[in-house]
């Protein structure tokens, strides 16, 4: 079949890479149950991410966008890393030269012990001072669920503290953009669960390709992506990564 040898073939170009990089998007959280950036559920129905993903929404109102975060927040510590997750972490672990860079702020990938993780757009599980104040790093863990307040405020100056995510309009950190780019300088880069549509995350899968990469897509339905990578399989990330590793392990 088909779709048969294309994993075989691709097992056969992982089983051989010194450097492979993996992009992943909401694809590969999906069994986990975690619904995409642009799922509309209850409340939420109501309005667009762009609508509370943006510094914007959060100065005229910072409850409701941390009410939003929040829900999400309490949606992923009920959820648990699947096959996908546990796929990636096992070649991190295996592979001295992997990278996975995802877009996902889910943090799933770092509970599936997945090493070497650049966050693209940041982390729910990561807070900021709004203001940025003197007294505060630039970022640090919290894992509280639920708050006993919203918004939450900085422990290190009592003003409002924000989400440790990239919002519309704000630019990708220059390290995490530094690391992704030399990252993208691999063997074999896989893209896997993202719709290719959001910059500049998108833009890696050419920049990999450009320096020589070969490039594979994973995804269940055609991206922008598909016209330009070397490979598509399509199929849910965890069915077709799972695949692969058992291909792996009988060549």
């Amino acid at each position: 079949m088909l779709l048969d040898a294309n994993i075989i073939k691709l097992a056969k170009l992982l089983n051989s890479a010194k450097r492979i990089t993996v992009l992943t998007g909401a694809g590969v959280s999906a069994a986990s149950g975690i619904p995409t950036f642009r799922e509309a559920s209850g409340l939420w129905n109501r309005y667009r991410p762009e609508q509370l993903a943006t510094p914007q929404a959060f100065i005229r109102n910072p409850e409701l966008v941390w009410s939003w975060y929040a829900s999400r927040r309490e949606k992923v510590s009920n959820s648990y890393p699947n096959n996908a997750h546990k796929v990636l972490a096992k070649w991190s672990q295996r592979v001295k030269g992997f990278s996975l860079i995802t877009q996902n702020v889910d943090g799933l990938h770092e509970r599936a012990k997945t090493t070497n993780v650049i966050r693209f757009h940041g982390s729910l599980w990561e807070l900021k001072c709004w203001t940025a104040c003197s007294a505060s790093p630039k970022s640090w863990k919290d894992e509280t669920v639920p708050f006993k307040k919203i918004p939450p405020c900085c422990p290190y100056c009592g003003g409002l503290a924000r989400p440790g995510v990239v919002w519309f309009g704000e630019s990708i950190d220059p390290n995490v953009l530094k690391k992704s780019l030399e990252a993208s300088r691999c063997d074999v880069f896989l893209t896997v669960g993202t719709s290719s549509v959001v910059n500049p995350a998108a833009a890696l899968v050419s920049e990999a390709k450009a320096k020589g990469a070969y490039v594979a897509e994973i995804n269940i339905q055609k991206t922008p992506a598909s016209e330009i990578v070397d490979l598509v399989i399509k199929g849910t990330a965890e069915e077709i990564l799972t695949n692969l590793e058992k291909t792996i392990f009988s060549q």
